[in-house]
């Protein structure tokens, strides 16, 4: 019986090992055009599309799971999931709590949002979303910050005049202001991080290396290029 039990148990480990691995990827849905929640519910957006394409190339079986961005980087290191790609840039203090993929975006500018060009950017008030790398950028300048937990109560802080301006990735700000009659860029743009990368827990290096395998295929054939201009525009910033 011993036998008998000990040789299913190697038959399973070896039947698991044939099968894809399974990589549980979180999201914050809340940040278009990188990542959303389309109208049957789903998350959707250049991520997802990016995210299911390098588990095809990295011969992963991945789910898609909503989270909360000020709790993003907690369920990570809780094990919740297993990867973050949520427009997360790559930067230094973040290196410190968790792993980060090679970038699958180059670094991109950061820009000023206002109602008027004469919004006062450097001793006024400015929103910004929490946790983010342009609100560490806010609170080490002489302006008042003031956070909020995602990009639209932001442009609502301008509107409503809670907020001199808004302060965020250009490529997010850029439709909000393109499809307002009243938004408009102020300032010059900043830039502050590495790129944007895939957040993993400093633990998978096996993880890391497959999705840092596959992003670098598609750098090098281009679909990653591709990919950046269907939804980010012609002119946005692309690798050489």
């Amino acid at each position: 019986m011993k036998k008998l039990t000990l040789a299913a148990a190697a038959f399973a480990l070896t039947a698991g090992m044939g099968m894809a691995q399974t990589v549980r990827i979180a999201t914050e849905g809340a940040y278009p055009p990188y990542n959303l929640i389309n109208d049957q519910g789903q998350v959707a957006g250049f991520e997802v599309d990016l995210g299911n394409e390098l588990c095809k190339r990295a011969e992963l079986q991945c789910t898609w799971v909503k989270n909360d961005w000020d709790s993003i980087i907690p369920n990570l290191v809780s094990s919740n999931y297993d990867a973050i790609m949520a427009a997360m840039s790559i930067n230094e203090e973040r290196k410190q709590v968790i792993a980060f993929s090679e970038d699958y975006l180059p670094p991109a500018p950061s820009s000023y949002v206002a109602l008027d060009e004469g919004a006062n950017l450097e001793t006024g008030i400015v929103a910004v979303q929490t946790g983010t790398v342009q609100a560490s950028h806010v609170a080490d300048t002489q302006a008042t910050m003031l956070e909020y937990p995602n990009i639209d109560q932001v442009f609502a802080a301008v509107r409503n005049g809670e907020a001199d301006a808004a302060f965020g990735d250009h490529e997010v700000m850029r439709p909000f202001v393109e499809d307002s009659e009243d938004l408009i860029f102020v300032g010059e743009q900043v830039r502050l991080d590495e790129g944007i990368g895939i957040g993993v827990r400093q633990s998978d290096n096996e993880l890391r290396e497959k999705l840092n395998a596959a992003i670098g295929t598609m750098k090098q054939d281009g679909s990653l290029n591709e990919l950046i201009k269907k939804h980010f525009g012609e002119d946005a910033q692309t690798y050489e």
